[in-house]
């Protein structure tokens, strides 16, 4: 893996026996694949020291970020109206207006006399000799005179300083990605720049002899490649590099090509197709000939099997070529692979229990990752769960997971739904 100047070139590598299961195991609990996953992998990216506000968006904070200001700077107006020294206790009265205001960006310099008032609008600092702000509508002016008829504590409508974040709070944490929101917050204290990880590099690469690209001429046994673009799309919304790595034939040489042009350029390679143990399974054929795999009979539907294998110090994740198989397993493992991988924390997609909206007998034995949308309140599901309907992919807003236990299925019965926003879509 290369690095620039402003990058650290030290990166620890994953092991090769990585991905190894323990002997005698047949097949794997989702959960139990997770946690090998998460333990298993650590960040393989270096750092970019000192990125600008203008490139952090989708980006992973390398180190803790610390408060270099206040904020708010000072204290402050939360409300236009006429500020002065609290409380207000016997009204209703009045108070004598100095001359001159205090408005955001032009503080008003000198001491507000005691018993006096002064008009104020909002985010303007407060003058000395005020604490409390009176909202103007609550209040009257009449020659040079504020009326007040309400009582007020002090420090009514009025914001302190530091109150949000105060000087060398950790405001971030490594490991954050960063969004449009916490770019703000660095921006609020004056942070210019960033130490990040560097983008994770992933590589998609289809293959099949039956797989043509969108566009080409077809036969009637031949498909379009409907996961290279799917995964494709995928990663560059998680806010990784994409590296396209094409489609190559059920070639042993063409595989054996593909995968060292990606080992050369990415920190992951997604393969989906010929993971299997077919004549034609050239993936895992040269992944065994050439590195170390492991396939994991994960108990999930759709999704079997999961291929993870190291080749050439590269981490290979060989999808299944069905491409609704590919989505579950690129969310379920990939997605938080990936993110641990690129410096960030491993995540468990957050879920949601909702009431079902259809029925079902659940079968002992496999997890199940049903296409679903929720609509006024209640989760449907996708009307047929065939691997090969594609449709259902478009039609789905995230899945309804049932964990490996029977279960028999009402409307009303609470089930775990897992937007596709919890993966970062």
């Amino acid at each position: 893996m290369s690095s620039s100047a402003n990058q650290e070139s030290t990166v620890k590598p994953l092991r090769n026996d990585c991905f190894a299961l323990p002997p005698g195991v047949n097949w794997t609990p989702v959960d139990v694949a997770l946690e090998r996953l998460r333990s298993r992998l650590h960040p393989v990216v270096g750092v970019e020291h000192g990125a600008p506000l203008s490139r952090l968006n989708g980006r992973i904070l390398a180190t803790d970020v610390f408060a270099p200001r206040a904020h708010p700077p000072s204290n402050n107006s939360a409300v236009d109206g006429y500020a002065f020294a609290g409380p207000l206790t016997e009204v209703p009265c009045s108070l004598p207006l100095v001359d001159g205001r205090s408005a955001a960006g032009e503080p008003y310099r000198e001491q507000v006399p005691e018993g006096h008032a002064i008009r104020i609008l909002t985010g303007a600092v407060m003058p000395a000799g005020t604490d409390t702000v009176v909202l103007e509508e609550d209040c009257d002016v009449i020659n040079g005179q504020l009326h007040l008829n309400g009582t007020l504590k002090a420090g009514a409508n009025r914001r302190l300083a530091g109150e949000d974040i105060q000087v060398q709070d950790r405001i971030l944490n490594a490991g954050t990605r960063l969004s449009p929101t916490q770019i703000s917050v660095l921006a609020s204290v004056g942070v210019e720049s960033v130490d990040v990880y560097r983008r994770l590099r992933v590589g998609v690469l289809s293959t099949g002899d039956e797989v043509k690209p969108v566009g080409a001429p077809v036969t009637d046994w031949q498909i379009y490649d409907a996961n290279r673009p799917m995964l494709s799309s995928m990663i560059t919304q998680l806010g990784y590099e994409l590296i396209d790595l094409g489609h190559v034939l059920d070639r042993p040489e063409a595989v054996k090509e593909a995968l060292e042009r990606g080992a050369e350029q990415c920190d992951l390679i997604l393969t989906s197709g010929g993971v299997s143990a077919g004549d034609e399974d050239h993936v895992s054929k040269t992944l065994k000939a050439h590195g170390e795999i492991s396939n994991w009979r994960i108990a999930i539907k759709p999704g079997r099997p999961l291929a993870l294998a190291m080749f050439k110090g590269t981490p290979v994740v060989g999808l299944p070529g069905n491409p609704v198989a590919a989505w579950v397993c690129a969310l379920r493992f990939g997605a938080p692979a990936m993110a641990l991988m690129a410096g960030a924390e491993w995540f468990e997609p957050q879920s949601y229990l909702v009431p079902a909206n259809f029925s079902k007998n659940k079968k002992p034995g496999r997890s199940e990752m049903l296409r679903a949308r929720v609509r006024d309140g209640k989760v449907e599901v996708f009307s047929s769960e065939g691997s090969g309907r594609v449709t259902g992919l478009a039609w789905s807003e995230g899945m309804v997971e049932l964990d490996e236990s029977p279960r028999q299925i009402e409307p009303g019965t609470p089930v775990k739904f897992i937007p596709y926003g919890s993966f970062g879509l």
